[in-house]
């Protein structure tokens, strides 16, 4: 048996062809849920990355493990939660990765018999870099049961990806540079300029138009739907596709411009909680099948635990592996066979990296309680009906606080059925760090003589621009 999960690092669901979207993003990946099965409503409890990856390597939510920021020094995760590479490597998988979040936090190296860290390049970590260290170790063992992890980071900012991909997304008769286009203006004078300046914008050259960064996200899925494809020609070169359990994930999407968020992942709305998950095991998950109830991410580990007790020939030598207890997750096997709708009737939300905040996602319904807004505008409570506004641009939170209210209430107490006690995370991170995000502008400002009040009284491009020139 072999199992490859893969992590498309920034992928937005609705950016896919198989999830509606009209421009080819995807082929292979709709090619691949041809196969399998496709989640409609698969979401990040926690986002961003390291949130995210925790929960899907310990089926818990942030909450449980207590790890709920990214680039937070408070995050610990004891060695006794129970991780999924270690489970596996314990059942006789040979466990790899070609990942960088080592990088991040020592425990996602936890359970790898192989680690390669893919940093490195001119785009930082490219699918091809992944692939180039990934094909050989497949070939090397492919008779052993395994579990490979890969992760791939194109869909991340900055979008660089080859300029061959961009004509296909981007109008012919545009100019990106067109002195007289003003479509960028919010997102350059927005009071997270600081961090994207260096981290994105310079990177890509003095673009007017934003269109042409939305092109150039859709390019970077494109580009990596065909790194997927010959990861999959390579299996089936091989000739181990058949018996390989494939799953493919979003850790989290990315907005593009919508509530004032341009191309990043922070905000609990839709963009960046609505994530792409497909899986394919020819034989054992039918081809066609799309999922329509709600589920999780961490719903994948006991999906894959799950898997490993089928009935497999006993020549396999391996161990079936039961679920840990205290798992938040459930196993998406139940709706694959169509004996479920999805895993669960309502999805709770959480960030704290740019902004603090939590949610909860019903079919019909989303309502955000934001604690701290960071550089952003935040209303305290937003309530979206989802069915008739799927953009969540009509606040309801005034206009139905009795409902309103009673998810708040359902927040608390879900909030305090998972501490058991404990100290809430995301307050102890509040009170005693701050949202990491917010304290690297504080570095970045600070570094060109300026202060977070100062710089909020008026952001402006031009005034970061020129404290940072004189001082640099």
């Amino acid at each position: 048996m072999k199992i490859i999960m893969i992590s498309l690092d920034t992928l937005r669901a609705s950016r896919l062809s198989g999830y509606g979207y009209t421009k080819p993003t995807s082929p292979h990946m709709d090619r691949i849920a041809a196969q399998g099965v496709l989640f409609e409503r698969a979401y990040a409890a926690d986002i961003p990355t390291e949130v995210a990856h925790t929960g899907i390597f310990t089926g818990k939510v942030g909450l449980t493990t207590g790890v709920v920021s990214h680039g937070s020094e408070l995050a610990h995760l004891p060695k006794s939660v129970p991780w999924l590479p270690t489970m596996l490597r314990s059942a006789g998988f040979t466990t790899s990765a070609v990942d960088n979040l080592y990088q991040l936090k020592e425990w996602f190296a936890r359970g790898y018999r192989y680690y390669t860290n893919s940093v490195g390049g001119n785009r930082w970590i490219d699918g091809v870099t992944v692939n180039e260290l990934a094909f050989p170790w497949i070939e090397a063992h492919r008779e052993e049961n395994f579990f490979l992890f890969l992760h791939y980071w194109d869909a991340h900012t900055p979008y660089l990806p080859p300029a061959d991909y961009v004509p296909e997304f981007y109008d012919s008769g545009s100019d990106p540079y067109d002195p007289a286009n003003r479509s960028m203006e919010r997102a350059y004078n927005h009071p997270a300029y600081p961090f994207f300046k260096h981290h994105h914008y310079d990177l890509v050259g003095p673009v007017t138009d934003s269109a042409y960064y939305n092109a150039l996200y859709d390019a970077e899925i494109r580009y990596l739907d065909d790194r997927l494809k010959e990861l999959d020609d390579h299996l089936a070169k091989l000739g181990i596709a058949e018996d390989t359990l494939l799953i493919l994930f979003g850790d989290h999407g990315e907005s593009l411009t919508e509530h004032d968020i341009y191309w990043d992942h922070c905000g609990l709305y839709e963009p960046t909680v609505h994530v792409p998950l497909i899986m394919r095991w020819p034989g054992r998950i039918p081809s066609g099948k799309r999922v329509h109830g709600l589920v999780q991410q961490v719903d994948l580990l006991p999906t894959v635990l799950e898997s490993t007790r089928q009935e497999l020939p006993s020549h396999l030598n391996l161990a079936p592996l039961e679920d840990p207890i205290g798992l938040d997750g459930k196993s998406l096997w139940p709706a694959i066979r169509g004996e479920a709708e999805g895993t669960a009737e309502k999805i709770f939300l959480s960030e704290c990296a740019w902004q603090a905040a939590r949610a909860i996602r019903t079919p019909r319904y989303k309502f955000i309680r934001t604690y701290d807004a960071g550089p952003f505008t935040r209303p305290p409570r937003e309530l979206y009906d989802l069915i008739a506004d799927p953009g969540e641009n009509d606040n309801l939170a005034n206009q139905l606080p009795e409902l309103a209210d009673q998810f708040e209430q359902e927040i608390g107490e879900w909030v305090s059925s998972k501490l058991g006690g404990r100290e809430d995370p995301m307050m102890r991170q509040l009170a005693e760090a701050g949202l990491p995000f917010r304290r690297r502008i504080e570095q970045i400002l600070s570094a060109s003589g300026m202060s977070w009040d100062e710089w909020q009284r008026d952001p402006r491009r031009e005034r970061f621009d020129q404290a940072a020139s004189s001082c640099h």
